[in-house]
């Protein structure tokens, strides 16, 4: 650790993130590509949630604690020598209490993905960043993989768009909300803001949504269980974009370089309003699939 470098305080163990982006900070063994220099984890929070087993959590303890990052039970402690908060929380439902917790320290976030665990909770840390002018971000690691940047770089204005990935299966509360955040962080990337109306239909293999923008515009996100990949489609009329993504660990590396930045007084990489937006579709697309019916946002 070097005089010049970002204290990090890691709130949460309940995902495996906290491992991920910790071992790019300052696992010795992290391969030199995926290093991210600047940032130094110096604690880590540790609580229970639905999401892992104390089992589990001993494992992840064990390893932070071979990196030299302490691991302890008290918030104040957690967050007394740090320059930076990254929340590390997969229950999402969390996220609202945490964000208050941390509103008043006068220190950048980090917001792992996704913004809430729904849109009133969401809007309620919208508020909370706007009121206190909070430094925050937060964002999917997908956002940062190169395949779908080059994607929207070579088609920025589609008329329709179609994104697939995973529906992983929550411990607790929306599994779209919870995992289909990557798809929908993918599609607001390809089509930007202005979604108005959300229709998600269900099948044997997961969910298939449709997301009407205000301008006619469609945007179609596959969520499907047991998958494994995530890809997409940019189309006009008469062209389209494809693109898959290959899982090899660039995305967390990209994810946790773009921290650093915002950390180091950056703008963040991701704005509110497309935060808002991701949410508000996750929520529609929830709702739709429970009354059966279409949501208006």
């Amino acid at each position: 650790m070097t005089g010049k470098d970002i204290k990090v305080a890691l709130i949460g163990l309940d995902t495996s993130h906290t491992i991920e982006f910790a071992k790019r900070m300052q696992s010795p063994d992290c391969p030199k590509s995926e290093r991210v220099d600047g940032m130094r984890a110096v604690s880590c929070l540790r609580f229970s949630t639905p999401f892992q087993s104390e089992e589990g959590l001993n494992a992840r303890q064990q390893q932070l604690t071979a990196w030299g990052i302490p691991v302890m039970t008290s918030f104040d402690e957690a967050v007394a020598d740090c320059d930076a908060v990254m929340l590390e929380i997969n229950d999402p439902s969390l996220h609202l209490e945490y964000v208050k917790r941390c509103a008043d320290l006068g220190k950048p976030i980090f917001l792992d993905k996704p913004l809430a665990d729904n849109l009133e909770n969401g809007r309620e840390i919208g508020r909370i960043a706007s009121e206190r002018n909070l430094r925050m971000f937060t964002s999917s690691s997908l956002r940062f993989v190169p395949e779908v940047r080059t994607a929207c770089a070579a088609m920025p204005n589609p008329s329709y768009s179609y994104a697939y990935g995973i529906l992983g299966k929550a411990a607790a509360g929306s599994s779209i909300i919870w995992y289909g955040i990557h798809s929908f962080e993918m599609l607001q990337m390809m089509m930007g803001n202005g979604a108005a109306k959300v229709t998600t239909t269900p099948d044997s293999s997961g969910v298939v949504v449709v997301v009407e923008y205000v301008d006619g515009r469609r945007g179609v996100v596959e969520l499907t269980v047991g998958a494994g990949i995530f890809g997409g489609m940019l189309k006009t009329g008469e062209h389209a974009v494809p693109f898959a993504i290959v899982d090899d660990g660039r995305d967390y590396t990209e994810l946790v370089r773009a921290v650093a930045k915002f950390f180091s007084g950056g703008e963040a990489p991701v704005g509110l309003e497309a935060s808002l937006e991701i949410i508000a579709m996750l929520d529609a697309a929830e709702r739709s699939l429970q009354e059966k019916k279409s949501i208006s946002l």
